[in-house]
């Protein structure tokens, strides 16, 4: 065994990359040509069996209209349609069989072959008015399959039956489909021929990129310089890379500014927020046990947001989170967010727990995660005369506890569903309310640093259900 970090000899490892990449290029030339392959012959086939299928059937659909029209024209009778009467090749076309029905339903004169009559059929052979009509999509007669159509005569003088064989066009189809495959298979191999012989001609210089990108990926270095020159595709190649590592370490720059900017501007409604909260002590027309719980309410809020803004800069940066876990119980924090909420928004919201609530966790992670759940279900339900529930219950599955915020508001689209949790995302009927699309991503975080996994759906009878999970008291979050 070959210890760490010792170095592979320099031929071997140069034709184990060469034969690698050839692989490599040769599977992916041939599998997108697989792909295109594949979808234009089946785009061919499906289109070519639909236009085949769909002529059969105008054509059988044409003879049974000119027999309804026939029939409510003229009076007629079984014996104006058996095989010795004048004038039957009328409703004979090509690969379309007639068999006659008595009043009473029985075979009158047999087609050729022998069509099945069913009950269905027999009905319409006693029919009083002329061209009604029942149709059967597949019956199966010998080895064949047809399509039927049973005619009244009307007066219950009989019926018609028309039929036309549709297993010699499958045939037809199948035969088409099975060519087509081959066809399809061929140019995939031929592909992944031309692929392997392609990549052998442009290993080399693509060995150069190769190295850079695994030196880039050891070091993390993105000011690397790309060593490939040439004016041909490979060597645009190498400098769109060049150019792409320069954006990337741009891009990194950028985040962290964003980080930072977004912290200083979140901070500044809240520094404003603070001086009116200073500015309500002056107001005298409340009675002053009124006045200064307002004032304690409101400059509780914003700690509140301030510490949520801290908390958002730190998951941003990718810091951990110093608040030690404990033991605690999810129901008791599901009534203190209910208290907090009744109190901001005078909405009734109601808490149900059952069974073993209680975990391992962060309490501070975890009231602002439920927090999140609870002001959007109010932001989206202003209106709303009923209450908000939050329901707490465990285990939902062996290991775990649910909690979740039901409501009855708009409900969100399907669409945006598997999309709520991300960080900025908000759906198209929200983008005018306020907020900033960070609500979920933080329940999604805090869902996951204690070993859960959000979820959301649309509630029975309108509305919205928006929860997670969390490991249960007898399981870790490592678990």
């Amino acid at each position: 065994m070959r210890a760490p970090g010792s170095a592979r000899p320099a031929g071997g490892r140069r034709r184990l990359r060469l034969l690698s990449l050839g692989t490599t290029f040769a599977v992916a030339f041939a599998s997108v040509t697989a792909v295109v392959t594949v979808l234009v012959g089946l785009l061919s086939y499906s289109a070519a069996a639909r236009l085949v299928r769909v002529d059969q059937q105008s054509v059988f659909d044409e003879v049974v209209q000119d027999l309804r029209q026939e029939v409510r024209a003229n009076r007629m009778t079984p014996v104006d349609f058996s095989s010795t009467a004048p004038g039957h090749d009328l409703v004979r076309p090509a690969r379309t069989d007639v068999q006659v029905l008595g009043p009473d339903g029985s075979v009158f004169d047999p087609g050729s072959p022998g069509l099945p009559v069913v009950d269905a059929d027999r009905e319409v052979a006693g029919a009083r008015t002329a061209g009604q009509v029942v149709t059967h999509a597949e019956v199966d007669v010998g080895d064949d399959v047809y399509r039927v159509a049973t005619v009244a005569l009307g007066g219950s003088r009989g019926a018609v039956q028309v039929a036309q064989e549709s297993s010699d066009t499958e045939d037809l189809l199948r035969a088409l489909q099975r060519r087509t495959l081959v066809l399809m298979l061929a140019v995939v191999v031929g592909a992944g021929l031309f692929g392997w012989w392609l990549a052998r001609r442009i290993t080399r210089r693509l060995v150069v990129l190769t190295d850079t990108a695994e030196i880039v990926a050891r070091t993390r270095r993105l000011g690397i310089q790309v060593p490939v020159a040439g004016h041909d595709e490979v060597g645009r190649l190498g400098r769109a890379f060049d150019r792409m590592l320069g954006r990337l370490a741009q891009s990194e720059e950028d985040q962290r500014r964003l980080v930072q900017d977004a912290g200083h501007e979140l901070r500044t409604p809240l520094t404003s927020l603070r001086t009116n909260i200073s500015l309500l002590r002056r107001i005298d027309e409340l009675p002053p046990g009124t006045r200064e719980e307002l004032v304690d309410d409101l400059t509780q809020e914003a700690r509140e947001l301030t510490d949520l803004v801290n908390e958002l800069v730190d998951l941003a940066a990718g810091q951990s989170d110093s608040e030690p876990p404990q033991r605690l119980d999810l129901a008791e924090i599901a009534e203190d967010v209910a208290g907090l909420a009744r109190r901001r928004s005078g909405r009734e919201i109601l808490v149900r727990a059952s069974g073993d609530t209680t975990t391992e966790g962060r309490p501070g992670m975890l009231t602002r995660a439920l927090s999140n759940l609870v002001e959007n279900a109010v932001k989206f339900d202003r209106d709303g005369s009923r209450p908000v529930e939050i329901a707490v219950a465990g285990p939902a599955r062996p290991g775990t506890v649910r909690v979740e915020v039901l409501d009855r508001g708009p409900g969100i689209a399907e669409d945006d569903l598997l999309r709520v949790f991300d960080r900025f995302y908000r759906a198209p009927a929200a983008r005018s309310l306020p907020g900033s699309g960070l609500g979920l991503s933080i329940v999604r975080e805090v869902a996951l640093a204690h070993g859960g996994a959000p979820y959301a759906f649309r509630r029975e009878g309108g509305g919205t259900v928006i929860g997670f999970t969390v490991a249960g008291a007898g399981a870790s979050a490592e678990d």
